[in-house]
């Protein structure tokens, strides 16, 4: 398995976007967050990183391929501290259909290729709570918690 990073054409992003800041909605509602507060944070972050639909500079849209296998996505960037030495994985995709055999792995790795290419020295992601499969991931792969925020319910 080789996983490269082909980049999206302007009208892939903008076909694609829609459905994974919906997923970016739906995430953010699981960890505890109203949905319309969930929603008003995506339509700020997708006015900010890809207005109307056009990655916006600095913001890098991929296919991860293995082949000509699309088997996931892949969106990388500058941070939102835009700090010149780091880069940013907004939002990586594995499809269901190849997931579990290593695809995620090798697109984490491909994302540090591409960072380091560009002079990062820093690879920052941000990883919802509930998401233990992507959290073990990142640990495996040398990711270091920065921050931890946690609540508890009062019924």
């Amino acid at each position: 398995m080789q996983v490269s990073l082909r980049p999206m054409t302007p009208d892939e992003v903008a076909q694609w976007l829609p459905g994974v800041m919906e997923d970016y909605v739906h995430q953010r509602v699981l960890a505890g967050e109203d949905e319309a507060a969930a929603r008003a944070v995506a339509a700020a972050q997708t006015e900010e990183f890809a207005p109307g639909g056009v990655a916006a500079e600095g913001q890098h849209f991929f296919w991860q391929t293995d082949g000509d296998l699309v088997v996931g996505a892949l969106w990388l960037g500058s941070t939102h501290q835009q700090r010149q030495d780091s880069a940013f994985v907004y939002f990586i995709v594995v499809n269901d259909e190849v997931r579990g055999r290593g695809y995620g792995r090798a697109a984490m790795l491909a994302a540090e290729e591409w960072a380091k290419g560009r002079g990062a020295r820093y690879l920052g992601l941000n990883v919802f709570g509930h998401n233990l499969v992507a959290r073990n991931l990142y640990e495996s792969l040398g990711y270091e918690t920065m921050a931890t925020l946690m609540r508890k319910e009062l019924a």
